[in-house]
């Protein structure tokens, strides 16, 4: 929760909270409109790029190298993002990511 001056801001401050959780919410909500955007939502489902890099590899896709996916092919798609990803997917990835890394797994 974050630091507050009177209950008005405390109650402003978990509006806000709500409203951002509503639009994580829809977001997840939505089906990929992309390649991209389905390796994504696996990284989010699974919050591992081990795991996720299996589903890409289960399909027969392969990295822009020509090689096998990788986890890193993952993880830059996480960092880089790519033009068919939506910015709100990205960020929530990105959060889990961050999760991740500074409590390890999180489940």
């Amino acid at each position: 929760m974050k630091p507050y001056e009177n209950i008005a801001e405390l109650i402003a401050n978990l509006e806000a909270e709500i409203a951002a959780l509503t639009k994580d919410i829809a977001t997840l909500k939505e089906q990929p409109q992309s390649f991209n955007e389905q390796v994504i939502f696996k990284y989010i489902d699974t919050c591992s790029t081990g795991k996720t890099k299996d589903f890409v590899r289960s399909l027969g896709v392969k990295s822009e190298r020509g090689s096998f996916f990788s986890s890193g092919d993952v993880s830059k798609l996480i960092k880089d993002g790519a033009d068919d990803i939506s910015p709100e997917l990205l960020a929530i990835a990105r959060k889990v990511a961050s999760m991740k890394n500074k409590h390890g797994k999180h489940r």
